[in-house]
């Protein structure tokens, strides 16, 4: 109903853009052409940075950079800690249970309602009706911790004065992914992003890989709580085919670990060391259900809950990465960490990743060969890679200048950041963001989202944003009593991005729509 409702305003935009000379699908290759036109002035460096180290300006921020400098505005977002946040955006945050309890917490107070649904009770048969009202509670209580979690990430993204911290979020966790829609996860997603990724999104890369391989979301959704030594192993008292059988070794989250997380997908390893690693990691997962499991020798819980259950480990010595590791147990997680965290590759593939984020789609490699001895040189340190490539000439390189092309995500938060609103319900963002194929915490493969124009790029998706940017623009977005946004807090928060074919667009826009053409123009899409 909303698309449909904004569809005729939405075809004046695109109309009025077509007058300019531009399609659907020229839009953001025109943003490109013209920033390569120019050499960018004191105000589109400003631009530039903001565009960057941010989800993008709202009104007030180039001057605010201006005047404190734009190194001072580096070492600021740098150092999040020196920025004061504001105190209702704190008291939101700490009041949202779905990321501030434990994993522990969340498995009591959510999981038994899905165990009950699926199961007997007390040795009767629930009836039909029995079962739909636990179903029903159960999918409520999915929705409501995927709100709570989701809503506090997208209104962290739009209000935090720490905006390098956000976008690192958004990068780690994109790059640790795990999805919402596999199974217990969903308890856990909010908490996973909160505790394993927020804390360490400047530390030392080394501090993430330890973070994530210990945290249920990640050990449940590449199953390595299933991991165990060849042979399987069944715990005392239970039979055949009971749920505490564990089959065997399950090789998905090492893989995962090296191609995705650390060494990449051309990082040397072999089948081989996927299979050593594997080893190393059996026994890592989930406390079991039965408390009597828990004595001493049984299973170690861990950090975020995580557990090691020794009889599950195999304590034979492996080789990874032509490295010996000897069977002493947990340790060993330990020592395979250290190696994938310092091998060249693992600088190579993050140092690629973190330059094709903040640069362009295809970064130069000089930069990536920068970066990685920047990785290598200071043990993994984010902040210093990240300030090395905020000083890079391929940085302020103008032909790179608003060259990127907005995800979903992006897109969003930078016209809620542009238009200056503060929305009272995301969950109309929430839907649009699974209309354009972006759902949050909802990508289902472990590589998560691309952030290339390839993947993003489509008439059917240009016309769905510029729909966004019609009903932000009017006042009508869903559930959210909004004025129609002012054309000038826009415009001045953008001043010096758009061409003069955009502005000429927007002059002959309706006064209503001047917003929306400009949130919908083709650099807007960009940058």
């Amino acid at each position: 109903m909303f698309e449909k409702a904004l569809l005729p305003l939405s075809q004046k935009i695109i109309a009025l853009t077509c007058v300019a000379g531009l399609t659907l699908a020229q839009l953001p290759a025109f943003a490109v052409e013209h920033a390569a036109e120019v050499q960018m002035d004191s105000d589109q460096k400003i631009l530039h940075l903001l565009n960057r180290l941010t989800y993008g300006p709202r009104p007030g921020d180039v001057d605010d950079v201006k005047k404190m400098g734009v190194e001072q505005f580096i070492q600021q977002q740098l150092h999040p800690e020196t920025i004061q946040m504001p105190e209702a955006l704190n008291s939101y945050v700490d009041g949202v249970e779905s990321i501030n309890s434990t994993p522990s917490d969340l498995f009591r107070q959510y999981s038994i309602v899905a165990l009950r649904a699926n199961k007997n009770v007390g040795g009767r048969k629930l009836s039909d009706d029995e079962r739909k009202d636990l179903q029903k509670e159960q999918g409520d209580n999915y929705r409501k911790l995927y709100n709570e979690s989701a809503s506090a990430r997208l209104r962290r993204a739009v209000e935090s004065p720490r905006q390098l911290q956000e976008l690192m979020v958004d990068f780690w966790f994109n790059h640790f992914n795990v999805s919402n829609d596999k199974g217990l996860v969903h308890l856990w997603t909010g908490a996973y992003e909160q505790q394993a990724i927020r804390p360490y999104v400047f530390g030392h890369f080394r501090d993430l890989v330890e973070a994530t391989a210990h945290h249920p979301a990640m050990l449940f959704y590449l199953d390595n709580w299933q991991n165990t030594k060849p042979g399987g192993i069944q715990f005392a008292g239970r039979g055949k085919g009971s749920k505490n059988n564990f089959e065997g070794l399950n090789e998905n989250y090492a893989r995962e670990l090296m191609e995705l997380h650390t060494l990449g997908v051309d990082g040397g390893y072999t089948q081989a060391d996927v299979i050593a690693l594997a080893k190393v990691l059996t026994g890592l997962g989930l406390p079991p259900q039965n408390p009597a499991l828990l004595r001493i020798g049984q299973v170690e819980i861990g950090r975020f809950g995580s557990a090691f259950a020794p009889q599950r480990h195999d304590f034979g010595d492996k080789v990874l990465l032509g490295t010996t590791i000897r069977g002493t147990g947990e340790p060993e997680i330990e020592q395979a960490i250290d190696i994938l965290c310092k091998a060249p590759a693992t600088a190579h593939h993050i140092s690629y990743q973190m330059a094709q984020y903040f640069v362009c789609d295809e970064p130069p490699k000089a930069l990536v060969d920068h970066l990685s001895e920047t990785y290598l040189r200071t043990d993994g340190d984010i902040r210093a890679m990240l300030n090395d490539l905020f000083h890079s000439h391929e940085f302020w390189n103008p032909k790179f200048a608003n060259s990127k092309f907005k995800s979903p995500y992006r897109f969003v938060i930078s016209s809620l950041r542009a238009s200056n609103v503060a929305l009272a319900d995301y969950k109309p963002v929430l839907g649009f963001l699974r209309q354009l194929g972006m759902p949050l915490y909802g990508c289902l493969t472990p590589d998560g989202y691309k952030n290339t124009q390839t993947a993003w790029l489509s008439p059917d998706a240009l016309l769905r944003r510029i729909q966004f940017a019609t009903g932000l623009g009017t006042g009508k977005l869903p559930n959210n009593p909004l004025d129609p946004l002012d054309y000038k807090d826009v415009s001045t928060s953008m001043n010096g991005l758009f061409s003069n074919n955009t502005l000429t667009v927007v002059a002959s826009a309706p006064a209503g729509l001047k917003s929306s053409v400009l949130l919908g123009s083709p650099e807007f899409m960009n940058y």
